[in-house]
């Protein structure tokens, strides 16, 4: 059982410091309901169903639509640059807002009407628009979830809870892939925002069932009651000074340079070796992925607090590492398909760790969601790096070259965990699994 207080050692430049936390809900804050618990569970499934729809789809819709690809990079190249530069001020108004729900159900009523205007009216001015507002209301949902996630339960099982987080977004994205491919075969492309536009409805029943008196606004935003404050805690400029925070986002940044390109160059691949089953086998190397997320996942959120998260950072990248050099060097299109079990491994890792590790170093700030938006400009930037330089070396050397390379700034994420980022995990924990939800 949870005794009213333990220490909690957060990580402080470097350096680790105790704290009393209360482990028990704040006073006047019940324990999460199994409604909102389960109400969060179907929110993120539906809500990983919404997002579904702006992926790939967009670019076989806008093609159908008589769209030139420089128009349509245009548009995702717009709706990208929104998403990067938005990541900090997403943060920041999760932590101003006094009702994560209200920004989150406004958020998602934005992505609805962002998908009826594609279906509606697929001209350039009412496409760069909605493209524009879906990137703006992504921003704030990432947020939003982990705030939500850490209003419920708190810092104590906030682990397993990301875990669980992660399993239903897997479970969405691969039920979505699966219901809007068919309508779009079935039907047309244009029903694919359709759907997304009718799934927007249940995501917003799921949200309506988190009840609002049970979400802690002061957890939400990564505060936390100390019998003596530590001064300068609680000041921004402070939080980004961070050593961890600042090592980690660096991490995160290598990790998305050595991630992003793998899929579109192993899909380039496939089509030159077998380009008869290369959909068949790309959508394969996808729902792969995703099945692994879905199964290990809550393992990692439990397997977070009992060995830390620097053992579970190392496997992450030593995966993505082995996953490089597997694409440089196998040749049969089917066993690539295998391969992308080392991409469910990393995955299922940092699906749950970049939050975790981000609430370990945040939480007590105040500023929990500004920091996860400052690590979400790390993914972004380093994403965006990582098509660009992985199809210039490809063009120029070849794919394998390309995959060892990716695999090499993989490995030096690696021995940045290693070497450089400190443990995160708060000790002298223990979590219910009633508060685990």
């Amino acid at each position: 059982m949870l005794l009213s207080r333990k220490p909690n050692h957060a990580v402080r430049d470097g350096h680790v410091e105790q704290h009393n936390v209360a482990a028990l809900p704040p006073a006047g804050i019940p324990a999460p309901s199994r409604q909102s618990l389960r109400g969060l569970d179907w929110f993120i499934f539906f809500l990983a169903d919404v997002q579904t729809g702006f992926g790939p789809f967009i670019a076989v819709y806008l093609t159908t639509q008589k769209w030139t690809q420089v128009e349509i990079g245009l548009v995702l190249s717009i709706g990208g640059i929104v998403a990067l530069i938005g990541q900090m001020p997403g943060g920041a108004i999760i932590d101003a807002a006094k009702s994560e729900r209200l920004v989150a159900a406004l958020a998602i009523a934005t992505i609805g009407v962002c998908a009826l205007a594609y279906a509606a009216m697929p001209v350039f001015a009412v496409v760069v628009t909605a493209a524009t507002l879906h990137a703006m209301a992504s921003c704030v949902l990432g947020p939003a979830i982990a705030a939500i996630s850490l209003g419920l339960v708190g810092p104590l099982a906030i682990g397993e809870r990301l875990g669980r987080n992660a399993r239903f977004a897997s479970l969405g994205n691969g039920v979505a892939a699966a219901v809007m491919g068919t309508a779009g075969y079935l039907l047309s492309s244009r029903s694919v925002f359709l759907v997304t536009f009718l799934l927007a409805i249940p995501t917003l029943i799921a949200l309506s069932r988190i009840r609002e008196e049970e979400v802690d606004i002061s957890r939400c935003h990564g505060e936390m009651p100390r019998e003596a404050p530590v001064p300068g805690d609680t000041n921004v400029w402070h939080l980004i000074r961070q050593r961890p925070l600042i090592v980690f986002a660096l991490s995160v940044l290598l990790l998305q340079l050595a991630n992003a390109a793998m899929m579109p160059l192993m899909a380039s691949a496939v089509t030159a070796r077998s380009s008869q089953w290369a959909t068949v086998l790309v959508a394969a190397c996808i729902i792969v992925p995703q099945a692994i997320v879905a199964l290990l996942s809550p393992t990692v959120g439990r397997k977070a607090q009992a060995w830390g998260r620097r053992p579970l950072l190392l496997i992450g990248f030593g995966a993505l590492t082995i996953r490089g050099l597997l694409f440089a060097t196998v040749r049969d299109p089917y066993l690539l398909v295998a391969v992308q079990v080392f991409d469910g491994i990393t995955a299922a890792v940092f699906a749950v760790m970049i939050p975790l590790i981000v609430a370990d170093v945040a939480f007590g700030s105040g500023h929990f969601n500004l920091a996860q938006g400052i690590v979400g400009t790390a993914t972004g930037i380093g994403a965006s790096l990582s098509t660009a330089l992985g199809g210039y070396v490809s063009d120029k050397f070849g794919n394998a070259t390309a995959f060892i390379g990716l695999s090499g700034v993989a490995a030096t994420g690696l021995l940045l965990i290693l070497l450089v980022m400190p443990e995160t995990r708060p000790t002298g924990m223990t979590v219910t699994k009633e508060m685990a939800g």
